[in-house]
């Protein structure tokens, strides 16, 4: 179990690695001067005051370095928890900026990814031994899957807001409120959450439901299966064991899916206008903010590797198969 623990873990620190130094070479070799970005902001005319203010924030934000020594300073940097300041909102830390955007995204990704693996791998076994439930469940399962997550979340937004005027259409809460826990506030927050949400929910819960419905399907058909019907087992025990079975490739397939629905969620909260990374990865292209960039790209990546060690250690709790391997039982 520790040998294997300790591959993993090596496994997704080479991944980090990577996967970091990619990211902050992303930002730097897109067009345009952060600086330059900045001042123009600022309306400085005097070619002069020009001239030195963009060598003092040059130094500031150490961009007047050769990029080597930028990439290691990075990296000194993030050992000690700093990663800068924000060119846009300067001269705030960038530290500071995310964690004031990331309880928005939390709250959207993390009950839309579970809801949705948890509903739609219900339904799935629902349909496979259901044909009323396989004629609708997987047509609509299709359709839904199909659909590009900004595109579902436009749909929502017209008809429930726009037309029916039922939910707010932008943004994280009211302007005219200040945050705090009244029951005036929360069910404010919960209006402007509400659309996102269901955007990201009914896109991903099609997948689902349909990979459970086919996989439902194959166990059935299953040696053990026809084996323990023989026997005379009852077909309750029978479709337990299936959905058990069917179980597995749907944890493996949520740790795949991730990196997929966190860039869904990014996407549907630019089109909600919704507080959270997405948009502010747009205010940061817009301004041409490096550092907030790749602040946000080491929160996404931290957090897609979590994920997936988390997964990785439950699919060896529930699966006796990776155990045995594990220990030396199967050859």
């Amino acid at each position: 179990m520790w040998r294997y623990m300790g591959r993993k873990i090596g496994i997704y620190g080479i991944t980090f690695v990577v996967a970091v130094t990619i990211n902050w070479m992303i930002p730097r070799f897109m067009p345009g001067d952060p600086v330059r970005s900045m001042l123009s902001r600022a309306s400085v005319s005097d070619p002069e005051a020009l001239e030195r203010m963009t060598a003092y924030y040059n130094e500031v934000f150490g961009l007047d370095t050769p990029l080597h020594q930028q990439y290691l300073s990075f990296w000194a940097g993030l050992l000690r928890g700093d990663l800068g300041l924000s060119v846009w909102l300067y001269p705030e830390p960038v530290t500071d900026v995310i964690l004031r955007h990331v309880p928005f995204t939390l709250g959207l990704l993390l009950p839309a990814i579970i809801l949705s693996w948890i509903v739609g791998n219900r339904f799935g076994a629902f349909a496979a031994r259901s044909k009323v439930l396989d004629n609708t469940v997987l047509p609509i399962g299709y359709i839904l899957t199909a659909m590009p997550y900004m595109w579902i979340a436009l749909l929502l937004a017209y008809s429930l807001s726009v037309v029916g005027g039922f939910f707010p259409t932008a943004g994280g809460y009211s302007f005219a409120l200040t945050p705090s826990w009244s029951w005036v506030f929360v069910s404010n927050l919960i209006s402007h959450w509400f659309l996102p949400f269901l955007s990201m929910f009914v896109v991903a819960l099609g997948g689902w439901a349909i990979g459970m419905r086919n996989m439902i399907i194959y166990e059935l058909e299953a040696d053990y299966s026809n084996y323990l019907q023989a026997l005379g087992a009852p077909r309750r025990l029978i479709r337990r064991y299936a959905f058990r079975n069917a179980m597995l490739p749907q944890i493996t397939g949520l740790a795949v899916q991730l990196g997929t629905l966190i860039a869904g969620a990014l996407l549907t909260e630019i089109v909600f206008n919704y507080p959270g990374l997405g948009t502010l990865i747009l205010n940061s292209l817009n301004n041409r903010d490096f550092f907030l960039l790749q602040g946000i790209f080491l929160f996404v990546v931290v957090g897609v590797l979590i994920a997936n060690f988390i997964i990785d250690i439950i699919y060896v709790m529930v699966d006796p198969r990776t155990r045995v391997q594990m220990t030396g039982g199967a050859s």
